[in-house]
Formats: structure tokens, C-alpha cells, sequence
């Protein structure tokens, strides 16, 4: 699930459309007529900005074991206690928003196994609306963790996004600040831990996936 090139791998088939209709646009605009020059630069722009959402910077995951990790890039707009929750009991739960700049990679919070996965398919409020969380398509995943203790985090479509994309089966085992999957074009992650760990991330922080602390669980 890992990847080290400079982009995303789910991003190859959006870079390669975009850079060839920019080059068939462009020799249209040098052999054909100047006016082509004006959808040749659009084109480029739209280049551009595929190859920056695309992005996959490598990340350093502090080496903390009791550290819950962030697992999207983007800012906190949820970091509170709710009774209804994917683990069927009260939990923390901290929402992290991603807009269509932030990087879109999606990294693992914890160290675990895969106890359960779900997909469900829902609307598409904005992502910041709070029913995203129980009425916008999402995928979630339940990771085991030391102890039995059981987390969760999923992923959630926004008003643009439309796609997501999660790799993990029931079984497999996750490390800390793996890459995991990602979601196209703006859109959220809630993480759901037990309801005792106290939240070290407040509203309107911001965060990096693989890097930022959102909370130790003992």
C-alpha cells in the first residue's frame, strides 16, 4: 500500500490525459492556428493543478507507539465525545476536513489489524456539514489495536468528491503513517477512539497526515 513516487499512483491516468491533451493542444496551436494557443494554456493549468492534488510528499511518523497519527492533511473541524459511532459505543471522534489543496493521501492513525471494513453509499453534502458523517457516501475501517482496544476511521465524500479509494482487507495489518488510500477532489476523515483518550488537537488546527499527534491511547 505503500508508495514512494513523487504522486499518487491514483492520480497516473488524470496526469496522462491532462499532459497529453496539453502537447495535442499545443503542436495544434504551432501547425494548425495561434488561436490555439489560449485552450493549449488552459490545458497546461489544468496540467498543473492535477500534478499538485496528486502530490505524495513523504512523511516522518513521530516513533511515539502510544501516538494516535493524523491521517489526512487539512484542519480539524470536529474534536469532540458522540454516543453513536462505527465502534457501536461512545468514542472521541476528531473530523479532519481536506479542501481540494490539501495533499489527499490518506494515512494509517495506528498500529493494528483489520477487524471489519464498510462502504456506505450516501450523498454528498459538504464535507464540513455535520451529516456528512452518517448520510455522505463513506468507507471506514475498524483496526484492533494492543490490548483489544478497537479504533476507527473513515473516509468521507464531500460536495466535489466522488471517489473514494481505501486498500485495506479484513485481516491485513497496518502500520503507523502507512499509506492507506486516498479521496479525489475535497472531502473529510473522522477517527474514532476510545471515549477516555483526551483529544491533544483543538478546532481549526491543522494537521498532516503521518505526522500530526491527535491523541495517545495508554
Amino acid at each position: 500500500m505503500n508508495n514512494s513516487s513523487v504522486f499518487a499512483r491514483e492520480g497516473y491516468p488524470f496526469i496522462a490525459y491532462s499532459v497529453g491533451l496539453t502537447a495535442l493542444l499545443t503542436v495544434a496551436a504551432v501547425r494548425i492556428s495561434p488561436l490555439m494557443y489560449v485552450p493549449a494554456a488552459l490545458s497546461l493549468l489544468l496540467t498543473l493543478f492535477v500534478l499538485y492534488f496528486f502530490r505524495n510528499p513523504e512523511r516522518t511518523t513521530p516513533s511515539d507507539a502510544a501516538a494516535v497519527i493524523a491521517p489526512a492533511d487539512g484542519v480539524v473541524i470536529v474534536a469532540e465525545r458522540v454516543p453513536e459511532t462505527p465502534l457501536g459505543a461512545p468514542a472521541l471522534k476528531i473530523s479532519i476536513f481536506m479542501s481540494v489543496f490539501s495533499v489527499h493521501v490518506n494515512r494509517t492513525p495506528f498500529d493494528g489489524t483489520v477487524i471489519d471494513t464498510f462502504h456506505h453509499q450516501g450523498k454528498f453534502f459538504d464535507a464540513r456539514d455535520g451529516r456528512a458523517s452518517c448520510e455522505n457516501e463513506r468507507n471506514g475501517i475498524v483496526l484492533e489495536i494492543a490490548g483489544g482496544v478497537r479504533i476507527a476511521f473513515v473516509q468521507i465524500a464531500g460536495l466535489v468528491a466522488r471517489r473514494i479509494i481505501s486498500y485495506p482487507l479484513v485481516g491485513d495489518i497496518l502500520v503507523r503513517g502507512e499509506r492507506y488510500g486516498l479521496i479525489r477532489f475535497g472531502s473529510r476523515v473522522d477517527v474514532y477512539l476510545p471515549v477516555e483518550v483526551v483529544p491533544l488537537v483543538k478546532l481549526g488546527d491543522k494537521t498532516v497526515a503521518g505526522e500530526t499527534i491527535l491523541a495517545r491511547i495508554n
